[in-house]
């Protein structure tokens, strides 16, 4: 370009002598002038062509990261929601399976089974409304039911990576086996008629409107989206287990005790099954805790390590509290802490260190032993499975502990009016948040405990809760499927 102006220039510059009077000694530096400011003009353009092109790279490249970080998410999210179902079937189905009597395995399987349907289709309906659309403090609206507009795109609300309808399908899980862990107190002596009635009208009345007020967006224990009570609960501690676990207790009171308990040993018919569900169990609530983080993060990592090391430490307290009272550790002893130390740090998993879930494990492995082991005895209630010792407690000591551990190194979700973050637990300061865990426990429990009696009284009178004595020592398999789940003749 240089070149060619160079060529041009001297008979422009000659006009311009002829018509201005410019002496010949001023046309090289006027002429340089000109060569410069004409590169400069090239120079300019190119810049801003080449800035142009870059910005559009930049933007693709912002939209692939964001499409690698969406579909990394999603993916982690539906491998957690496939994690969180296998809990229900097979791996609760197994445990509870394996510690009622023979003749009732397959009507116990069969509960939990029974509700991976039920419950979808209620989700389905209006369940995925009612817990997370948009509503009051208590109970979200109907905009969502029958699944209106949870589709492909992200609800930002509750996870922004992520299409809204992985989150439904997600959360759905956690509806399926919160209802499936009450049957662990009201097993052996149940109709099934009864069981899917007062299951379902558990998970519309009682299930969904804890979930709205703990994860939904304005819900009033909501610690992240506005709630008057902001209570830290990660992945159920109230929602699930608490709620779960003191409706058990309820059930077993009102049902009354199995014939012959508990002058007549009533031992697990297969403590081998049991052991399977449980490590099922352990694997798949890496999908019910880390996945809770909503996305494949630093924070589900967190969390997927906190959930092992605190059921390890969980096993180690119950088998040492039964060793030192019995004089040797029992396999039963030794699962049945492993699902002590998954419930007991469900609520703390997105909140604490390694360390302290350590500590959280321990203290409900040695706590839940001894409401199994000595509490229950002095009362004498027939909780068959322990959900109440287990859940009930479990849930409720992990949420008042997360009080205490949380810790905003981990996940920094408490801020001030300025979105600044501030001290989450008790050992960082923030004594307070004690008072709202204590909350979120005990509305927790008081719904769980009015929901259950007045849903209970209502299948009593509709369809009668309990089989009659003939069809509860014949077993449940017969009386009420029709089956057996061993024939050792054929």
């Amino acid at each position: 370009m240089s070149e060619l102006f160079a060529q041009i220039a001297p008979n422009r510059f000659a006009g311009l002598r002829n018509r201005t009077g410019l002496h010949t000694s001023q046309l090289p530096w006027m002429r340089a002038a000109a060569i410069t400011l004409c590169a400069l003009a090239v120079l300019l353009l190119t810049s801003l062509a080449l800035s142009a092109q870059d910005a559009d790279r930049m933007a693709k490249l912002e939209a692939q990261v964001a499409a690698a970080q969406s579909a990394g998410d999603n993916a982690w999210m539906l491998t957690s929601s496939a994690l969180v179902l296998l809990m229900t079937g097979p791996g609760l189905a197994l445990f509870y399976g394996g510690l009622v009597r023979k003749k009732n395995v397959l009507s116990t399987m069969m509960q939990s089974f029974a509700l991976m349907a039920l419950i979808s289709v209620l989700w389905a309906l209006f369940g995925y409304s009612l817990a997370f659309g948009s509503g009051n403090s208590f109970i979200g609206g109907l905009q969502h039911s029958l699944l209106r507009g949870v589709g492909a795109a992200p609800n930002a609300s509750y996870a922004g990576t992520i299409p809204e309808q992985t989150y439904m399908v997600y959360q759905l899980m956690f509806a399926i086996i919160t209802p499936g862990l009450i049957a662990g107190a009201f097993a052996e002596r149940m109709k099934f008629s009864a069981m899917l009635l007062f299951t379902g009208l558990w998970s519309i009345f009682v299930y969904d409107p804890l979930a709205h007020m703990v994860w939904g967006q304005g819900g009033f224990l909501n610690a992240a989206l506005g709630g008057r009570f902001p209570t830290l609960d990660f992945a159920g501690g109230t929602v699930v287990h608490i709620s779960s676990g003191v409706s058990a207790l309820v059930c077993a009171l009102y049902l009354g005790k199995r014939v012959g308990y508990p002058k007549q040993a009533m031992p697990p018919h297969s403590v081998t099954l049991s052991f399977i569900g449980a490590c099922l169990l352990w694997v798949g609530w890496f999908g019910f805790n880390a996945g809770s983080a909503m996305a494949a993060s630093g924070l589900a990592s967190s969390a997927f390590v906190a959930t092992h090391f605190a059921t390890a430490a969980a096993v180690l307290g119950w088998a040492g509290a039964e060793w030192l009272r019995n004089g040797k550790p029992s396999v039963l002893g030794g699962i049945s802490g492993a699902v002590a130390g998954l419930v007991a740090i469900t609520p703390a998993s997105g909140f604490v260190t390694p360390m302290s879930a350590m500590i959280i494990g321990l203290t409900a492995g040695v706590v839940c032993y001894l409401m199994v082991a000595v509490v229950k005895s002095a009362f004498g209630y027939d909780d068959s499975l322990d959900a109440f010792g287990v859940h009930g407690v479990g849930g409720t000591l992990g949420a008042l502990l997360t009080g205490i551990f949380a810790t905003q190194a981990v996940n920094p979700i408490l801020k001030d009016a300025q979105g600044n973050p501030i001290p989450m637990g008790l050992l960082e300061g923030n004594a307070g948040q004690m008072g709202n865990q204590l909350i979120g426990v005990l509305i927790s429990w008081a719904f769980a405990i009015v929901g259950s009696l007045v849903l209970l009284k209502i299948t009593d009178v509709l369809v009668g809760l309990r089989v009659t004595e003939e069809d509860e020592i014949q077993g449940l398999d017969l009386s009420q499927h029709g089956e057996v789940g061993y024939d050792f003749e054929s």
